[in-house]
C-alpha cells in the first residue's frame, strides 16, 4: 500500500469547543478539498470536559485524513500545538484556533504566501470583533513582544499562521517547557512576513484567555526569550541608588539650613525612603524568583504533555 505524504497539515488545539467543532470540521474539509492538494487535519483535544471529543470522533467518520490526539488533561494551547507539530508531516503546517473567529477560508491565502518562499507567514486580524479590553490588552502585549524579540510584527496573538517544515522541525527539537510559539518560530526563520486576515465574532462558547491567562502568557514570553527584564531591573537599581544618594545629600543640606525640627526630626522622610527601597527589593526578588522557578521547571525535563490516545481514521475501518 502506497503511503501518501500530505503537502499541507492543519493543526487545531481544542478545549471545550463543542458548539463550534462540527461547523469548523465541515468548513475546513470543504476548503482543503477545493485546494486540490494532499492534506491532513490534526485535532488535539486538550482535556475537554464537555462533548468535544465525542463530536470530533463523529466528524472523523465523515472526513478523510483526520487525526485526533487526546490529552489526559488540560496542558494549554501551546503544548497542544507542539503535539500536533510532532504528529504532522506536511511541507506546510497551518495552525488554527477552533473558535471560528479566524475563518478556515483564509488558509489558501497563507499557503500561497508561504509558497513565495516565506518560512513563517504571520497574520494580522483586521476589523477585530473582540471587546475593547481584549484589543487594548493585545496592543500592549504586541508592543512588548516586538520590543523583546526585535521582530516588529503587528499581531502576535493570532494563532492562524503558516510554517514551513524546517521551522516546525526546529521548534520540535526545542525542548523548553515554557515557550511562546509565534516568537520561537520567528527566532528560527530567515524569511518572515505578515498578511491581513478576516476576524469573526465567536460563534459559541467562551474565550479561554482571561486577564490572568494573558498576564501569565506575557510572563512566559518575557522570561523564556529574553533577559531584558533583568537588565531593566539592574538599570532601575542603578537609578534608585543614584536617587538615594542625591536625596541623602538633599536631606543633609536641608537639615543644616532648617534645623533638626524640620520634617519631625526626619522620621517621615526615613519611612518614605525605607518603603521605597523595600518595595524595590521585593520587586527584584519576585522577578529573580520567576527566572529561578522556570530554571527549576526546565532542569526536571518533564514532558510537555501526556497523550491518552491517538484516534486515526484507519482504526475506524478495522
Amino acid at each position: 500500500m502506497e503511503i501518501r505524504t500530505p503537502y499541507l497539515s492543519v493543526v487545531i488545539p481544542v478545549f471545550n469547543e463543542e458548539l463550534n467543532i462540527r461547523e469548523l470540521s465541515e468548513r475546513l474539509n470543504r476548503v482543503l478539498t477545493d485546494m486540490g492538494c494532499l492534506y491532513e487535519i490534526i485535532f488535539i483535544d486538550d482535556g475537554s470536559s464537555d462533548s468535544t471529543l465525542e463530536i470530533l470522533k463523529h466528524c472523523q467518520t465523515e472526513i478523510p485524513d483526520m487525526t485526533i490526539i487526546e490529552f489526559n488533561r488540560n496542558y494549554g494551547q501551546h503544548a497542544a500545538i507542539f503535539a500536533g507539530f510532532e504528529k504532522s508531516s506536511g511541507e506546510i503546517v497551518v495552525t488554527l484556533d477552533a473558535d471560528l473567529q479566524n475563518p478556515p477560508e483564509e488558509i489558501p491565502k497563507l499557503v500561497n504566501k508561504a509558497e513565495e518562499g516565506f518560512e513563517v507567514v504571520a497574520t494580522v486580524r483586521i476589523n477585530r470583533k473582540d471587546s475593547i479590553f481584549r484589543r487594548c490588552a493585545s496592543y500592549v502585549i504586541n508592543k512588548i513582544t516586538a520590543k523583546i524579540t526585535g521582530v516588529n510584527l503587528k499581531d502576535y496573538g493570532c494563532m492562524l499562521r503558516a510554517y514551513r517544515r524546517n521551522i516546525v522541525q526546529l521548534m520540535c527539537e526545542s525542548k523548553e517547557i515554557s515557550t511562546f510559539i509565534p516568537v520561537l518560530a520567528t527566532s528560527y526563520a530567515k524569511n518572515t512576513t505578515e498578511i491581513e486576515v478576516k476576524h469573526n465574532p465567536r460563534r459559541g462558547g467562551e474565550t479561554k484567555y482571561s486577564l490572568t491567562r494573558l498576564i501569565s502568557l506575557q510572563f512566559d514570553l518575557m522570561t523564556s526569550f529574553s533577559i531584558w527584564p533583568l537588565r531593566m531591573l539592574m538599570l532601575l537599581g542603578l537609578v534608585v541608588s543614584l536617587a538615594g544618594i542625591g536625596f541623602g545629600i538633599f536631606l543633609l543640606v536641608i537639615r543644616v539650613i532648617m534645623g533638626s525640627e524640620w520634617a519631625a526630626e526626619g522620621v517621615f522622610t526615613l519611612f518614605a525612603v525605607l518603603f521605597f527601597f523595600v518595595g524595590g527589593q521585593f520587586l527584584a526578588f519576585g522577578l529573580l524568583g520567576e527566572y529561578i522557578g522556570r530554571i527549576y521547571s526546565e532542569v526536571r525535563r518533564r514532558p510537555r504533555f501526556v497523550i491518552e490516545n491517538v484516534h486515526t481514521r484507519d482504526e475506524k475501518k478495522e
